[in-house]
């Protein structure tokens, strides 16, 4: 499962209204292969079009994420559409603030069947699972108050539950049928008509806090993905991938978490930096089953790198570690890093009382990267990973690092 309550990079907030990126514009084009969506109806006067970044005041060219396609249509990136769900996710929670400033509930509590007892119920069901499944994490949550703490265990049991469909024992009889009904279950609990148990907890959760449904439509549609995909065109595919599998979770749980009152970053750039820790972590999960993956026939990694350093599907299928293989390795670890290197910058910005368990999670994963190099990029036949005295090692370190004060300098979005 990619790694829950994980934490990309965004294009400028103002891209997306004065090009109007709504959902209704966005149809799959059928000529363009890697992944983009077409806009209907854009002038050509957008091409050229380029705003300053509010975040971090740097100039940001819309060409790095609007692009024309060979049919002449301009297409959004992977990431552009990920921003746009970054930006309403961020909108709820600043709608919230303000309710709260003015003393006006955001959200009426939901009715459910049976009584208080039996909500409390479905909760701690929920930390049992974490605490089976995310023994470190969830030690992490239990720094986090009551309710934040439910709520995030909430979260993350739907979201292991939506990784089995797919990935567990059953998931040879899914189809995209079972994903269609489960996808409506979604819908049905964020209208307070949950099916079971563990439902009727998350069902709780976002009638409390500002969590967007969108992000969990997404994590369904990764799944999707895996049913219908086993290879990834470049990385703006693979990017997708990521933020549908791992990245939706840091949108889900950053409401929960909450911001630091002395924080002085945008609500966006906090966003961004989870995400980027949810992308980071599923870019390593990738490169450390290498092996496993290819004994199932996938392949997650970008196909025009891979003949870039002049690789094929046979040399990873062979699970030979050559020059060539340690070569593109090492630019894959560096994208990686590159992204936790962004989350790091988001994750003080949090409440304090959150902080802890998203460093543990960020530092262990990060040096999961640190074992396939000590590995000689071996990632076909050996399988990296954090041993337990290191792992006991970096908890206090995380602890430590949770203990810093928001930065008074304002996060860049780039």
């Amino acid at each position: 499962m990619s790694a829950a309550m994980m934490w990309v990079v965004s294009p400028n907030s103002e891209v997306c209204n004065q090009l109007g990126f709504l959902e209704t514009t966005r149809t799959r084009d059928s000529s363009n292969k890697k992944g983009l969506f077409r806009l209907k109806n854009v002038g050509r006067k957008h091409r050229c079009y380029s705003v300053f970044n509010k975040v971090g005041s740097r100039r940001t060219s819309v060409a790095r994420r609007v692009v024309a396609n060979p049919s002449g249509n301009l297409a959004i990136s992977s990431e552009q559409l990920v921003y746009d769900v970054v930006l309403k996710q961020a909108a709820l929670v600043k709608k919230q603030m303000r309710s709260r400033e003015e003393d006006v509930d955001v959200k009426p509590e939901i009715v459910l069947p049976g009584n208080l007892g039996l909500l409390n119920e479905a909760y701690d069901r929920c930390g049992e699972v974490c605490a089976e499944y995310a023994k470190t994490f969830y030690l992490g949550t239990l720094l986090m108050t009551p309710e934040r703490r439910k709520a995030i265990w909430a979260i993350y049991v739907w979201c292991r539950r939506t990784d089995e469909l797919v990935d567990g024992p059953n998931a040879s009889h899914i189809t995209p049928k079972a994903l269609d009904r489960w996808e409506s279950r979604l819908e049905d609990l964020f209208n307070g008509r949950p099916f079971d148990m563990l439902d009727a907890a998350l069902s709780d959760t976002v009638s409390k806090f500002p969590v967007d449904i969108q992000p969990f439509k997404d994590m369904i549609d990764g799944m999707r993905m895996d049913l219908r995909k086993s290879r990834y065109e470049n990385f703006d595919e693979l990017y997708l991938y990521c933020y549908y599998v791992a990245g939706t979770v840091g949108l889900m749980s950053v409401p929960i978490m909450g911001i630091a009152p002395g924080s002085n970053a945008p609500t966006e750039s906090v966003y961004n930096a989870a995400l980027a820790l949810g992308i980071a972590n599923q870019l390593t999960n990738i490169l450390r089953d290498v092996g496993e993956d290819a004994r199932r026939g996938r392949v997650y990694l970008p196909q025009d790198e891979l003949a870039q350093a002049g690789l094929s599907d046979e040399d990873i299928f062979a699970m030979k570690v050559t020059d060539k293989w340690r070569f593109f390795m090492k630019k894959q670890i560096h994208r990686a890093r590159t992204f936790f290197d962004q989350a790091e910058e988001g994750v003080t910005q949090l409440s304090s009382a959150s902080r802890w368990p998203v460093w543990a999670s960020l530092l262990l994963y990060r040096q999961i990267l640190d074992e396939i190099e000590a590995n000689d990029y071996n990632n076909f036949t050996k399988r990296a990973y954090v041993s337990k005295p290191k792992k006991i090692v970096a908890l206090p370190v995380a602890y430590a690092k949770s203990l810093v004060p928001p930065s008074s300098r304002k996060l860049a979005s780039n």
